[in-house]
Formats: structure tokens, sequence, C-alpha cells
């Protein structure tokens, strides 16, 4: 690994494919680089859309209309349009199709032709997404983009974001290794396989069908079963388990393919650049955060002896940009994962303090108007405990408002099953969370460190542009003075 010249030089005339591109990530990548370095030559955005004026539709307003380019637009002023319309063609597709669903023959063949570098950001973050939905974007479009970009004549690399919990819920430290195609993480016998997932979904699919269930049917027994295929090999969720199968393709088709896999923990709002405190979206963390602002979030999951592993969007997609500079032309696969675990870590007892003290001295206005008083959240350091308080609070009053429900149905039936939908909701939500907030491993950040290190020794000045290391992070500043304002105003306002 060495660095030869400078990063914002090596950017320069390149051409880019980016998937995914009204994403949260993505945003950020794409205004870094524009910013950073104006003589690019091109991004080639695919946005899922069936023409290009849905693809123009969405660029506006999903992607450079929103607040994270507000540093470009001040720069450029009235150029702004004309120097996007300049670097940047709208491609209409879908990463989840074959060829990336590109009709426009022409253009496709223009893009195989220039584009140097593909960056896979596209990806279904839901934890509870319909399994189908899931396998064909994490999955199947993994492998779509791989395909694609093999086709492209000067590629130097392709960018695939995946996930560092695609380790599941593993303790001690987590190597940055690859995965193998049909491994477990329970050393289930009968081994994993895809074609198998595929045929699995494709059956449950016509089953349903056949049924005619209404469409919330069929969405809840899709979610259901990407949550059991997840948990039968080990993995604590569809999104996490979809993701590890999407490595696992790219990796056992890669050849001599220059790739670069990027695991980022949990992302949240960007620490520095373009400015401090942009996210779009309440993203994993912030649920419990807009949940303590509400006033309605009674009680809290947290352990201060396991670490809650989050990074700064802007910190990811530095390490992206750098990766994908050093590795240029570099026919091997490289493993980074961007967290803050092993240099800086944090644990969600923090979280809850830092939300309970932001929300007390400025709280949120409720919908009649009122200021919202916020309790501190009573805190739960296991699942054990947490069940057991749900149990004594709520399910034994439940099942006795349920008894007089069985004499009175007419008057407490729906305050019945609503308090239950609720109560189920919860557990489920935690059950979700839970791998995220008591998460008992670290994740060795050995390349990362390699990498930093070798940016700093080639330029001190790029250093600084591309930061990317944890420890410049005081974490109460952050969350008091950055996240939890830029979540206030960018997300709940």
């Amino acid at each position: 690994m060495e660095l030869n010249g400078s990063i914002v030089e090596s950017l320069e005339n390149k051409s880019i494919l980016v998937t995914g591109s009204t994403g949260f990530l993505a945003k950020i990548f794409v205004e870094k680089v524009l910013r950073v370095q104006p003589n690019v030559k091109r991004f080639y955005l695919l946005l899922r859309a069936t023409d290009a004026a849905s693809a123009t539709h969405r660029l506006h307003n999903e992607v450079i209309g929103k607040e994270v380019f507000r540093v470009m637009k001040e720069k450029y002023c009235e150029r702004f349009n004309s120097f996007i319309s300049e670097k940047v063609t709208l491609v209409a597709g879908d990463a989840a199709c074959v060829n990336l669903g590109i009709q426009d023959f022409d253009l496709r063949e223009k893009i195989w032709r220039e584009v140097d570098v593909v960056a896979n950001f596209a990806a279904t973050t839901n934890f509870y997404d319909r399994y189908d939905v899931a396998l064909g974007t994490n999955t199947l479009g993994a492998k779509y983009v791989f395909d694609f970009a093999k086709k492209c004549e000067k590629l130097e690399m392709l960018l695939h974001v995946s996930t560092a919990y695609v380790c599941g819920e593993k303790a001690g430290l987590i190597l940055e290794k690859p995965l193998k195609m049909g491994e477990t993480l329970n050393g289930t016998s009968s081994g994993l396989d895809i074609e198998v997932e595929l045929k699995l979904v494709e059956e449950r699919l016509n089953e349903l069908k056949a049924k005619q269930v209404s469409k919330k049917q069929e969405t809840e027994a899709m979610k259901e079963l990407g949550l059991q295929r997840a948990r039968l090999f080990g993995w604590p969720n569809t999104y996490v388990f979809t993701k590890a199968m999407g490595e696992m393709v790219i990796g056992h088709l890669r050849g001599n393919l220059p790739l670069v896999i990027l695991r980022p923990t949990i992302v949240t709002s960007t620490y520095k650049e373009p400015f401090p405190g942009w996210i779009e979206g309440v993203r994993t963390v912030d649920s419990f955060i807009v949940g303590c602002g509400n006033g309605k979030l009674k009680c809290f999951l947290g352990n201060p002896e396991t670490i809650m592993d989050v990074i700064p969007g802007d910190m990811v997609v530095n390490a992206a940009i750098v990766t994908m500079v050093i590795h240029a032309n570099q026919p091997s696969q490289f493993i980074y994962q961007v967290g803050s675990s092993k240099r800086a870590p944090m644990n969600s007892v923090k979280l809850r303090d830092y939300a309970y003290h932001y929300f007390s001295k400025n709280p949120l206005m409720s919908k009649d108007g009122k200021l919202v008083k916020v309790a501190k959240p009573v805190l739960f350091p296991t699942m054990t405990s947490f069940r057991r308080y749900l149990d004594v609070n709520y399910m034994v009053p439940l099942k006795g408002l349920q008894l007089v429900n069985a004499i009175f149905c007419q008057y407490f039936g729906d305050i019945c099953s609503d308090m239950e939908r609720k109560i189920n909701f919860v557990i489920r939500l935690v059950e979700l969370y839970e791998p995220y907030i008591l998460f008992k491993g670290k994740f060795d950040d050995l390349n990362s460190e390699k990498l930093r290190v070798e940016v700093k020794k080639a330029n001190e000045a790029e250093a600084n542009t591309f930061y990317f290391d944890p420890k410049c992070i005081h974490w109460d500043d952050y969350f008091m003075n950055i996240h939890i304002p830029g979540l206030v105003k960018y997300v709940i306002n």
C-alpha cells in the first residue's frame, strides 16, 4: 500500500459511476469530490427511474436540492446549475436489474467506455425489510453492479459499500477479512446457498399469490421470512444478512478485478464537512434520540460495558475516497472497517444521557404548541431485564384489561388490541436494535490505520482534508453540539 502523489490531483479527469445516488452517503461522496476537485471529468449518477424525466425530477428533489450542497451553491451562486449540468450525467435505471436497468443503449455504451471508478452505494438499509426486496437490492444488486463494472474498459476500481455488521453478533476483535461464499455465522451444517434462498423467495411469493392474500399480508409474510432465514444462519436481521451475501457474491466472482469493500459501522451526521451536523432521515441510533425528545421513551436498553460503534458520515466518505485513489488498478480485494470502537469507543448509556440532557435544555414543541417535558429513561442493561419490565408494567395489566374485555368487549376491544400492538412493536424494535446497542465486539481497523498513516506521511494537508480518524472526536461535544442539533434541524423540524 503506497500513495503516489496527491489524492485531489488523482481525482482530476476521472469519470465515476455512482449507484444509490439518492442515499445519504452517496450524496456526501458526490458533493465532496465535486467540491475538492471541480476538474473531475464526470459523475454518472444512477437513479431508480423509468425514464430521463423521472430521473431529472429525482436529481433535483432528492440530490442537488438537498442542504448538503449548500456550500457549493454559495460558492458558485448562479453558476451552480450549469456546473452540475457540465459534471453530472443522469442515468435512469435500477441497480437491482441486469445492466443496472439502463435502457438507453448509447448511454450504456458510453459509460462502459468512459468510467474509471464504479462506486456502489445502492442498498436497502431497513433491518426488517421484505426478503425479496432486500435480496434483490443488497445481494443480486451487488452482483449486477459487479457484472456492469467488469464491462467498463478503463475500470480502475469497484468500490462496494457494505456494513461492518456483516459479522453478526460476534464478540471480541473482529478482523477485516472477507466472507467466503456459503459460510454461516453459527456453523449451520447445511451451509448457505444463495440460489436456494432465491428459489425459496420465489416459492413463497407463489404460495402467497395462490392464497390471494392482501398486499399488506404479503409484505408481513416476506418480512418474517427474511428474519427467519437471517437468524437460521446466525445473522440478527435481514439487512446485514443480505449485505453479507452481497459481499460473498462479488468476492467469489472478483477474479482480478480491483475491489474495495468498505464496511462502516453505525453512520451518523457529518462531523465537519460540508458543514457539521447534516443528516438525512432517522438513522439507527436516532430512533432513541427522537423518542427521548418527544417524551415517549420511558425506558432504554444500554450497558456501559458494551460499545456502540458510531462514525460520522463524512469520515466514511473520506475513507472511501482515499481507498479509491490508493488502490486504483490493484488487482486485489481490500476490506476496510470504518468505525470508532477500537480508537474512540462510545456506549449506549452515554447516548441516553446526551439525549436527555440536550432535550432538557432545548425542549421540542408538541403539536399543541406546548414544550415537551422529558424524563430520563430507565436503563436496562440486558434484554432479560427489559422484558421483565414490560411484563410487570404492561403485559400483566393488559391481561387484566383483556379479562374485563371478555365481559365488556364492545367497550374495551379496541383498547386491548391497540395496547398489545404497541407493546409488540416496542419489543420488535428493541430486538432489532439490540445487536447494535449491546454489541460485544470491537472492530479491528488495522487496514484503515495503514491508510491514515500513508496519507499523513505523503501529505499533511490532504490528511486534514480527508480525515477519518475517530480519535479526533470528542463525543460530548459531537452529540450535544453537532449531531442532536443537526437531527433537530434537518429531520425533526
